[in-house]
């Protein structure tokens, strides 16, 4: 039975995330350490007491969440629990990576830190927005954006989540646009996210080369196993490679319906949610029913899926 590990995302933080296995396993603990010393400041009492407004802010959650992937991952390598192929959702392919072993921790939280800071200055706060859009196929919401850009400003699908839900992004007036003639087309809905800027649209360009040179300064290894990359879908070991797709990450779609058809082509049949929240479990639910999901977020969650593994399922 082969398995995949998949990470989250931003939006899967929040205050307390991971806090009971902190408390359970020192392995967790160190992980945390680990983090604190690189960055600087204690990411420890932010994931754990807040604020909530400053965990929101994108380059504190970047390192917050790969730093709670991470614990959960060493949690489950621990347990003897091992994957055969990883991928993660937008940050969490640094994630994905770190599982890997072509990117060490300290080098990834300290990139993800200055990710979200690159991607945050790209675009003046309020000039960008998001929106997730239910109901409407990928090629007309594709088509509708382009008409609308064709207009003036920005508007482009930058996240193939699930069937039936795509995220467009771009400057806030075509998104705002585009959401009218979305619902026009027949969208089920078409909503305005709560995030500070068009995140893997075009107009994260500035990022993606600020962050090309940050990368440049650090060492990526050959993967041990399988990362399958966001940005075309494909499974890749081979460092320059992954740096590259890295690098166009910041301002490209993520194709995570391609990753996982990749996952199930590659002969994974178990797919496990390493990190807070349950948000990949449910894209897999709409992407295929019959696969199956465990999360690992906390201890029942851990004991739950110990106890799959250790059933022989």
């Amino acid at each position: 039975m082969k398995k995949a590990f998949v990470f989250p995302g931003q939006g899967a933080q929040k205050v307390g995330m991971v806090k009971d296995l902190y408390d359970s396993y020192s392995i967790v603990r160190e992980v945390f350490e680990e983090a604190d010393d690189t960055l600087g400041f204690s990411l420890t009492s932010l994931c754990f007491e807040g604020p909530d407004e400053e965990l929101m802010k994108t380059c504190n959650t970047q390192p917050a969440i790969l730093t709670a992937s991470t614990a959960c991952f060493r949690v489950l390598r621990a347990e003897g629990i091992m994957p055969d192929i990883v991928a993660g959702h937008s940050l969490g392919e640094y994630s994905a990576l770190v599982a890997a072993g072509s990117l060490s921790f300290a080098d990834a939280v300290r990139t993800v830190r200055a990710r979200g800071q690159f991607m945050q200055e790209a675009v003046p706060l309020g000039e960008g927005a998001m929106a997730a859009v239910l109901g409407l196929e990928g090629d007309k919401i594709k088509e509708i954006c382009a008409a609308v850009s064709a207009q003036g400003g920005v508007v482009e699908a930058v996240n193939f989540n699930c069937p039936g839900q795509i995220v467009i992004a771009g400057t806030a007036k075509a998104v705002e646009t585009a959401i009218t003639e979305l619902k026009a087309a027949g969208a089920k809905r078409a909503v305005l996210l709560h995030v500070s800027a068009p995140f893997h649209s075009s107009l994260m360009a500035p990022a993606a080369h600020r962050l090309a040179e940050v990368l440049a300064q650090i060492t990526i290894q050959p993967a041990a196993i399988p990362v399958v990359a966001n940005v075309n879908g494909k499974m890749e070991t081979d460092a320059a490679v992954i740096k590259d797709a890295l690098i166009k990450q910041a301002a490209s779609p993520v194709l995570w319906v391609d990753c996982t058809k990749t996952i199930q082509q590659f002969g994974a049949s178990v797919f496990v949610e390493v990190g807070p929240g349950k948000t990949l479990c449910g894209f897999n639910r709409k992407i295929d029913r019959s696969i199956h999901s465990e999360n690992v977020e906390d201890i029942a969650s851990l004991q739950k899926t110990a106890a799959f593994f250790q059933g022989g399922n």
